[in-house]
């Protein structure tokens, strides 16, 4: 794979994979800001597994690299979008790997599974994650959850047609993993080392397991996730922040 090195976007929008579905009745038009109920295998297709939504491309092979801070060390999270394919409640999801280093160190491991229903929206279907301590050894799972699986259900992630004001819940399962998001802003500016753009969406995101704690996202089309930034809730010098500072794009 080749890196390559973003500076502005309008050029790069043209790149992604603008697929996108008929209009029709929506699947998110529905459950925008309601709880989400679990997606179902015939909203998607064989090929859900092929996340080509404009704002969260997930092209196999694609690698995002951020640079930050979380709780007041630095911090890198790679996130690599495998090629392989897992079967969840009979959808065919696509298998990210994520791995975050602090201070150099590896401190968590994630799997994340996605997959798009044939209106474009991406659903977000589960997650399997481990922190580690200094010794690689696994000290908690708390957040693991998977569509079906003992009541947890998965969420939107990202609609095939967001909007300004459009909100949902990402993932619903009881204690474990309960997050939510609304879009603020669809014309918004973000610049960080691997990209600028002077219309990036802004998404704000809560959970009711951390009262208080507001995240603030950003995503440039053809790319997706460009930054992340928590704006309320943390301890001066413990919030958490990084941004794209490498993208490597898959096919």
């Amino acid at each position: 794979m080749t890196a390559i090195p973003v500076r502005t976007i309008g050029a790069m929008a043209t790149l992604a994979v603008a697929t996108t579905v008929a209009a029709g009745a929506s699947t998110e038009a529905a459950i925008a800001g309601q709880r989400v109920q679990a997606p179902k295998a015939s909203h998607f297709g064989h090929g859900s597994n092929r996340i080509t939504n404009r704002w969260f491309p997930l092209a196999r092979g694609s690698e995002y690299v951020y640079d930050g801070q979380k709780d007041g060390k630095q911090a890198r999270d790679v996130m690599t979008v495998t090629r392989r394919i897992r079967t969840i409640t009979g959808i065919r999801a696509a298998v990210i790997a994520d791995r975050l280093f602090l201070n150099g160190v590896l401190a968590e491991r994630t799997t994340d599974w996605y997959a798009q229903d044939k209106r474009g929206t991406v659903w977000y279907l589960g997650e399997a994650t481990a922190e580690l301590d200094a010794n690689g050894m696994v000290t908690s799972t708390e957040g693991s959850f998977l569509n079906g699986r003992d009541g947890a259900k998965g969420g939107i992630f990202m609609p095939a047609h967001p909007r300004v004001g459009y909100s949902g819940q990402q993932e619903s399962f009881k204690g474990q993993a309960e997050d939510r998001f609304r879009i603020v802003d669809m014309a918004t500016s973000v610049t960080t080392p691997a990209v600028s753009s002077q219309n990036a969406m802004l998404t704000e995101e809560k959970t009711p397991l951390e009262p208080g704690v507001v995240d603030h996202k950003y995503y440039v089309q053809g790319i997706g996730t460009v930054k992340e930034q928590q704006v309320a809730g943390a301890p001066p010098g413990q919030g958490e922040e990084t941004q794209l500072v490498s993208f490597k794009a898959g096919q």
